[in-house]
This record gives structure tokens, sequence and C-alpha cells, in this order.
């Protein structure tokens, strides 16, 4: 369901990671080498991209964590649906709602008849930037 996997500690700020069930972006990462017997810790800090709420995990650096397969696609914006923006995939003119972006600035751009990025993460989808 568009997971992959990866080390912990090959992840650095701006991957993307799977904590609690929600696609995150890491915006820091540092490693602590621990003691003699113990493996390296990775401590990161990552923001929900839907959600936009900080989370944190600690944990040994050889360890296995989800990767969100992200799909980066272009729509145009049809019409303003009061709480969703209805948008038109550019590829596939497949129609769908999506919510409304949290940043007044991105909300302010997005206009009938203007190209967005949007991006398709878990079988759910956020408008991401005007192009």
């Amino acid at each position: 369901m568009g997971i992959n996997y990866a080390s912990l500690g090959d992840l650095k700020p701006g991957s993307f990671i799977v904590i609690d069930g929600e696609p995150c972006r890491v915006v820091e990462a540092t490693k602590a080498k621990t003691g003699k017997h113990g493996s390296a810790k990775v401590h990161l800090v990552a923001v929900g991209i839907f959600t936009g709420s900080k989370k944190t995990l600690v944990a040994p650096a050889d360890q296995r964590i989800e990767v969100p397969i992200i799909d980066k696609r272009v729509a145009q914006v049809i019409a303003d649906m009061g709480a969703t923006i209805q948008l038109m995939d550019m590829e596939t003119y497949e129609t769908f709602e999506v919510e409304k972006p949290s940043d007044p600035e991105l909300l302010s751009k997005i206009t009938p008849g203007v190209e967005v990025e949007y991006w398709s993460v878990m079988g759910r989808r956020v408008i991401m930037r005007t192009r």
C-alpha cells in the first residue's frame, strides 16, 4: 500500500518516514554512539505531511523503518467546494476532492483554473504548491 523500508541510520533531513501510521518529513536527524555493547542510536524529529504535527522517534540506527511512496502529480483546480477543493488530474483527467491546505498564503493562490502539485501518499492526497 505505498510503503518501502529503509534503515533508520540512512535517513537525513528532507527524507520521509511513517511514524504511528502518519507519513512525515524528517526535519532533524542526529546520531549518537552508545557504549561498548550498544548500537548507535538515531534521534529523529519529523513533521506530519497531513497534520503538520511534530513527532519524535529514538531507535537503533540499524532498525528498519517504513518509508511512504510519494506520487507527485499535477492537477487543475475546478472548484472551491467550501471545506474541500475539487481537482482534475492533468494526466488521467480523474476528478476528486482534497482538503483545503492550512497555509493561508497557498490557499489564497488556489482559484479555479490554477494548476497545483498534489501528492498522493498512502491513499490520501494533499495539495503541496501551485505551479
